[in-house]
């Protein structure tokens, strides 16, 4: 395994983090237990959940995931080896369900203690916010439609200053953004450089991937030069780039047949780019898993990859790919492939 560093602590994490978003749904708990297992023998030190989780998001299933994760941590007591991120829903009517209050003090004081509770521990390394609370673009919307009575901006200082105390208190350690655009990552950076004592956010989480290449444009550029890591989410974009869909098949366990709605890496265009990375990958003697994820390991924005997997097979190319190294006609064809259709999937 290979090991990178949260930005601006000396923490270091695995360059591959286990994603968890199927254990509850498509994964059973001793299915999690034995990818917790397996990849703490491979190296990974650094898991990622949320409370919404398992995804789809539903109200007799949500944060089963840290559930999993908490009896694990109780049966093998190895709390103090993993590096713990979690996450806060923002405001939607798909969270209904787990509260209404958004980002309010009240609301992100209730979702860190029940956090903590399921997942049996006294503290989460890394907290996130799932995603804005604000109108803005994320999960796929091209577009910035602006909405004049959007005064969100306003409420960063108090997110941050709740953030802080729990640091204080010692139930969480650090902070993260997740979901975010160029506008919205500066704005919590800049809140926290004006005002002393308010955290740092450390990481952003946003998908990133062969068919979505979009971080590159603004967020990039901030990755590098105020140093806030990506944590790379959809990898293969909804096992889009494993190339299983190709061709029309549908295997009866692939997340995009059991959640057709999870649409975002299926139009015309992004399965003629898989077709190209298929074929490039190919001619390579690589498997298109083994690329897409190379690929983003190598990207020196990113902190770690966020691998998750419904089989042990899966998962265990998935952490192989830390092995795999790309040519430079390999990442020339990347390139090229890129320029013919660019982001087909944002």
């Amino acid at each position: 395994m290979k090991y990178t560093q949260l930005p601006h602590t000396d923490i270091e994490v695995s360059k591959i983090c286990l994603g968890t978003m199927t254990w509850g749904n498509q994964n059973t708990e001793a299915e999690g237990h034995e990818q917790m297992d397996y990849a703490v023998d491979q190296g990974i030190n650094f898991f990622d959940t949320a409370e919404l989780y398992p995804i789809p998001a539903h109200p007799d299933r949500h944060s089963v995931t840290e559930k999993i994760i908490g009896t694990w941590f109780k049966k093998n007591g190895n709390r103090d080896k993993i590096i713990l991120a979690s996450k806060i829903a923002g405001k939607a009517e798909m969270t209904k369900f787990i509260r209404t209050t958004g980002f309010s003090k009240e609301s992100i004081i209730e979702a860190v203690e029940g956090s903590l509770g399921r997942l049996q521990t006294d503290y989460i390394d890394l907290y996130q916010l799932h995603w804005p609370e604000r109108n803005t673009n994320y999960f796929g919307k091209r577009g910035y439609k602006h909405d004049v009575s959007d005064h969100w901006q306003d409420n960063i200082h108090q997110v941050l200053e709740t953030l802080r105390d729990l640091v204080r208190e010692g139930k969480i350690r650090h902070i993260g953004i997740s979901n975010e655009t160029p506008w919205g990552t500066m704005r919590f950076l800049m809140e926290s450089k004006v005002h002393a004592g308010l955290p740092r956010s450390l990481t952003i989480q946003n998908p990133y991937n062969l068919l979505n290449r979009l971080f590159e444009v603004g967020l990039s550029e901030i990755s590098m030069r105020e140093k806030i890591g990506l944590l790379a989410y959809s990898p293969l974009g909804f096992g889009t780039l494993s190339g299983k869909y190709l061709g029309g098949m549908k295997p009866a366990n692939g997340r995009i047949s059991l959640f057709p709605q999870y649409n975002r890496y299926s139009s015309e265009t992004a399965v003629k780019a898989t077709e190209k990375y298929h074929q490039l990958a190919k001619e390579n003697n690589l498997s298109l898993t083994q690329m897409a994820l190379a690929f983003v390991n190598t990207r020196p924005f990113v902190t770690s990859n966020i691998v998750g997997a419904t089989t042990m097979t899966q998962l265990k190319e998935n952490i192989g790919s830390i092995d795999v190294k790309l040519t430079d006609d390999v990442l020339k064809g990347i390139e090229e492939i890129h320029n013919q259709i660019p982001n087909p999937a944002p």
